[in-house]
């Protein structure tokens, strides 16, 4: 499947799709958000690929924001559709069945680090910043900025993030819980492809079930989050997976898992 504004590559269960505007620093654009959504729907049919590396093409930006020239033209109505849209295409991404990691190596800001935030997994680059600058534009964030950023960060971070609208460092993100890890520029993609190997080594029904129940149990109380877990487990205990993966580690053997 070909793009305009993305590259895709699907190699070894890894496929890896680059954000590709370097000459705008891979911002978000209304053509960008619907190639994305496209190429998610692809890949969730493709059964080659077993996990998604999300990156941005060049040494400077992930995703510097979104188009401004695009949201400079908005009005109260059109500004809920554009909101609305990016939530239901961010929301795909979040609720994908397979594992996506953030390679976040350079700027995410604004809609780059919202999109950041919706994928499972987010590694940086030590020359990374994220941040949330709407306020300097007079907007909040309006792809889950104002959500997603308090569950992973907490409360008072969130707000003086959102509220300054001054980016961090990946090293103050990794301590703030806003990133999982932090490498050498050049060692960030060879990261991500280690971090996805481990996963596709795994059983693929169980891996899309954690996925299901962190989403799921992030949005429960604690018991009814609890009880989601219990039911969850027991699908995966009926499965060929469990059964295979039981064996293989009892006969000292590598599974052969089908996803099933």
């Amino acid at each position: 499947m070909e793009f305009k504004n993305l590259l895709l590559e699907v190699s070894e269960g890894i496929a890896l799709l680059t954000i590709n505007r370097p000459d705008k620093l891979n911002a978000l654009n209304n053509e960008t958000m619907e190639e994305l959504r496209q190429a998610f729907e692809h890949l969730r049919e493709n059964d080659e690929a077993k996990v998604v590396i999300l990156t941005g093409a060049g040494e400077k930006a992930f995703v510097a924001g979104a188009d401004i020239s695009e949201i400079r033209e908005l009005d109260e109505a059109t500004g809920k559709e554009f909101s609305l849209r990016g939530h239901k295409i961010l929301t795909l991404i979040e609720t994908f069945e397979k594992p996506v990691i953030a390679a976040v190596n350079g700027f995410a800001l604004g809609g780059g680090c919202e999109l950041a935030m919706a994928c499972h997994i987010r590694l940086a680059s030590e020359n990374a910043k994220l941040g949330q600058p709407e306020v300097k534009l007079g907007i909040i964030p309006g792809y889950g900025g104002t959500v997603r950023l308090p569950r992973l960060v907490g409360k008072g971070k969130a707000l003086q993030m959102t509220l300054t609208g001054l980016p961090i460092s990946a090293k103050d993100a990794k301590c703030a819980g806003l990133v999982e890890e932090v490498y050498p520029p050049e060692e960030l993609l060879p990261k991500a492809r280690e971090m996805a190997k481990a996963i596709i080594a795994n059983g693929p029904y169980a891996v899309k079930t954690v996925i299901r129940a962190v989403n799921e149990g992030l949005e429960m109380d604690l018991e009814q989050a609890k009880e989601n877990e219990a039911t969850l487990f027991a699908k995966t205990c009926a499965t060929y997976d469990m059964k295979e993966g039981t064996s293989a580690f009892l006969e000292k053997r590598t599974p052969s898992f089908k996803g099933e």
